[in-house]
């Protein structure tokens, strides 16, 4: 196998130390050098200045959780390529597994090219990339606090979700805080329901007649503070990335294009909000120069099916693991798209419904989205919705005979006759 780079290094990347292995070539023969390092910040420009030094032409480690982070922004000041692997991809051999035989193998793999960089983008966007999954996060958290809500309602026996569709929509807090407050009347406390209600006055009265104690007030305020507090902070994150993406626009390049901008793109889209729109450019970048075709970048966020051969046969596989945070947005945006009137994803989802189910259908529009997304930011145009009747404009003759064996199905012979046009 032919040497890519004649001076390599690997790094083993540990929460306090990181095993650096050197691999130079000389006269044909390959000669390590290994050294230890800790992880300060001292420590780490030793080790930068020790690799720059030696020669290294590129240095690559694992991705492991969080350590290589403060790593990678130190050695990425060197004066060699930097590589973030996948640790799923450089798997070596079982046996004889040590930190020392990691970074040589590491090390070997880098000289002969072997290993897959995986995508880092810029400072800024891992920035950004935080703040968007800090708010992901604490949406979880929030949710999780309503649920706890509903399940105290339920162990008082006040069935407030039976007759409300949000239990924290504007009626639902009222009655909540009014239980927290102390009424305890079901009238009372069904008066402060909305005419817009569709449960009857009845209903409203037996879904909040229950027993409600001290405990559960305790923990209904302890909950709802809690909410409240979340909502405060997603506020908080929500005008930070706003602020992130100003700066941004004034920061960018000549020949990039505005942050602010390509979210304008993006909201055109149905099911995609400001929020998502800034989350998928958070994960994805605005280059799309890094990804060949869209099908890349949907391989890479892990919305195409992996590969399965044998003996000449394609065998069923799941979805690729991919980008877990970018994915999950996605399919949120299908599913928000799916409801849309009048849309080619709405169609497209229906369609594939029926032969795929639901799910293997949302992964196919989330995956059409990001694809429609890949043009957009390449070419800097907004969104083309095909519309509902896309697939019956495309080929027309394949609905025919779809039709027609649908009746032939159901024991009718069916005659076409084509209608003729007005001259």
């Amino acid at each position: 196998m032919e040497v890519v780079h004649q001076c390599a290094a690997g790094l083993d990347v540990h929460k306090d130390t990181v095993v650096a292995c050197v691999r130079t070539m000389a006269n044909g023969k390959a000669q390590r050098e290994c050294r230890t390092f800790g992880t300060t910040t001292e420590e780490l420009e030793a080790l930068r200045d020790w690799l720059t030094s030696c020669g290294c032409a590129v240095a690559a480690m694992e991705a492991t959780g969080v350590y290589w982070m403060p790593i990678w922004k130190i050695l990425s000041e060197g004066k060699f390529r930097l590589i973030v692997a996948n640790a799923a991809h450089i798997k070596a051999v079982p046996g004889r597994k040590t930190d020392l035989n990691d970074a040589m193998w590491l090390a070997d793999l880098a000289a002969f090219g072997l290993i897959k960089a995986s995508f880092v983008p810029d400072e800024e966007f891992q920035e950004l990339r935080t703040l968007m999954r800090a708010r992901k996060q604490l949406v979880r958290e929030q949710t999780s606090h309503v649920q706890r809500i509903q399940k105290t309602l339920t162990e008082a026996n006040i069935r407030l979700d039976s007759v409300l569709s949000d239990i924290m929509g504007g009626a639902g807090r009222r009655m909540i805080e009014a239980m927290i407050a102390g009424v305890r009347s079901p009238s009372k406390l069904a008066a402060l329901g909305d005419r817009r209600l569709k449960a009857t006055p009845k209903e409203l009265y037996d879904a909040l007649h229950g027993r409600l104690t001290e405990h559960h007030r305790f923990l209904l305020k302890l909950h709802l503070g809690q909410v409240d507090a979340l909502d405060a902070a997603i506020r908080a994150v929500d005008a930070e990335a706003e602020a992130r993406a100003a700066q941004m626009d004034k920061e960018a390049k000549a020949d990039e294009a505005p942050f602010s901008g390509l979210i304008d793109l993006l909201v055109t889209i149905p099911g995609v909000s400001k929020v998502s729109a800034t989350t998928i450019l958070s994960e994805i970048g605005r280059d799309m120069d890094r990804f060949a075709t869209s099908a890349h970048l949907v391989a890479w966020a892990g919305l195409c099916p992996g590969q399965n051969e044998s003996a000449g046969k394609r065998k069923r596989c799941r979805l690729r693991k991919g980008a877990p945070w970018l994915k999950t947005m996605l399919v949120q945006c299908a599913w928000a798209a799916r409801r849309a009137k009048q849309s080619y994803y709405k169609a497209q989802f229906l369609r594939l419904k029926a032969r795929r189910g639901p799910q293997k259908a949302i992964c196919a529009v989330a995956a059409s989205i990001l694809t429609a997304i890949y043009h957009m930011i390449k070419n800097e145009v907004p969104h083309n919705d095909l519309g509902a009747d896309y697939f019956d404009r495309r080929k027309p003759a394949d609905k025919v005979r779809r039709l027609v064996g649908q009746f032939k199905k159901l024991g009718f012979a069916v005659t076409l006759q084509p209608i003729a046009t007005a001259a």
